[in-house]
């Protein structure tokens, strides 16, 4: 053959070995529900350069350096758990920066959890050194409800200093970090002035984005609250029966007519968990009456985790329990948080998405499910992460699925 030959066949061929693109994941045959792109169904996922690169029915295997079988699992986006305390450092008589907030990591991916929003444990002057310390340095992306007291929640009486409420300092922090701070926080004040309410919903106007609302307002009037908060903002705790605020409930078992109409004019109605703040005694009942979350917060802190809440996967077990679709519970744990905090590049999975998916397994049997009170529900069904990804790489891997099997042969040495 001559060389000119030699040649024109390596031009021919040439295109074919480009076209055989190698993907460094693929995740073959489970079940895809994707809230955003209204997908659900058997299908692969190929991912490169912690990119989405390709959905499709049947992503051959050649062209995956690791294959995953999800054959009989949800893939489903990374999981956003709206309210959490995760501003842990050496104060520890504190929240913020303090005992009480965990590490995201430490609990976050085995959750199949890829992003955490915490809820005002930091503020304006605080948040700096959140970011330098936790932010930065975690696998887990976190962002942030920034709180009105710039202190953030270090406690009475400083939580409810007026003088460190600053409108103006809020939203330069907002303004300055728009990629990680979501929104404004209020709650823990025990007066009766509308002196921080009024701050935070007037940083949340100004700098555009949504208020979180905790409890802990008890002199404060929950139809008062509720018909000053804006279409957008965010109500969490709603189905905690506490001595700090109304309950979603009245006397007689019904929806309270306020809560309906807030929820009609667009607030958004949060779990919020935690360790005193969900009761079955007010969330069977709502449910039943067609009263379910937006999203499964779970107010994680170093109590919470280790009393009813557990983790969000237990929360969204709880509710598919108690009657919600799979379908339903995917989307309150993923795609509908996104839109709550304006994040409409997370929650999906897109060909071009960043890729943070949890693969989910519905275990079958007899579980308990514990409230804040202690009271128990039992359940048939579980949720349970078999694999997180983080940005394209494999941050959780409960059954080795994406492991090499062992061979005794592999740790022969030679002489």
């Amino acid at each position: 053959m001559t060389v000119f030959l030699k040649y024109m066949l390596a031009v021919v061929l040439l295109p074919i070995t480009v076209q055989a693109q190698q993907y460094e994941l693929i995740l073959k045959g489970g079940r895809l529900i994707d809230p955003k792109n209204h997908i659900d169904k058997i299908t692969d996922v190929a991912i490169s350069d912690g990119i989405i690169q390709k959905v499709d029915k049947d992503i051959p295997l050649g062209l995956g350096q690791t294959i995953i079988d999800a054959q009989g699992l949800i893939i489903a986006p990374g999981l956003i758990d709206i309210h959490t305390h995760v501003f842990v450092g050496e104060k520890r008589s504190t929240f913020a920066s303090g005992f009480s907030s965990v590490s995201p990591d430490d609990f976050t991916l085995r959750a199949g959890i890829t992003t955490v929003v915490d809820a005002g444990t930091s503020g304006w002057r605080s948040f700096p050194k959140f970011k330098e310390e936790v932010i930065d340095r975690s696998k887990t992306r976190v962002l942030v409800f920034l709180n009105i007291t710039g202190a953030g929640m270090i406690g009475s009486p400083e939580e409810e200093n007026f003088d460190d409420m600053d409108v103006a300092m809020t939203v330069k922090a907002i303004k300055e970090y728009p990629e990680i701070i979501v929104g404004t926080k209020i709650g823990h004040y025990r007066g009766d002035l509308w002196t921080p309410f009024d701050r935070a919903l007037e940083a949340g106007v100004e700098a555009n984005v949504p208020m979180l609302l905790e409890c802990h307002l008890p002199q404060l009037p929950l139809d008062e609250i509720l018909d000053k908060m804006r279409p957008g903002d965010i109500f969490t705790h709603t189905y905690g029966a506490v001595n700090d605020r109304t309950w979603l409930m009245d006397n007689h078992g019904n929806i309270q007519y306020y809560i309906l109409e807030a929820r009609k004019k667009g607030v958004y109605f949060d779990v919020g968990h935690g360790g005193g703040s969900f009761h079955y005694s007010l969330a069977i009942p709502a449910f039943a009456q067609g009263f379910s979350p937006d999203s499964f917060g779970t107010d994680l802190h170093r109590f919470s985790m280790n009393a009813g809440m557990k983790d969000m996967l237990n929360i969204m077990s709880k509710f598919l329990n108690m009657g919600m679709s799979i379908e339903d519970v995917i989307t309150k744990a993923t795609w509908s948080p996104a839109q709550m905090i304006k994040r409409g590049d997370l929650g999906h999975l897109s060909e071009g998405a960043e890729a943070d998916i949890a693969i989910l397994r519905v275990r079958k049997g007899q579980f308990g499910y514990i409230d804040a009170d202690g009271y128990k529900i039992i359940g048939d069904k579980r949720l349970e992460a078999e694999l997180t990804i983080r940005a394209g790489k494999i941050a959780w891997d409960l059954n080795g699925i994406a492991a090499k099997k062992y061979k005794q042969t592999d740790l022969v040495q030679e002489n």
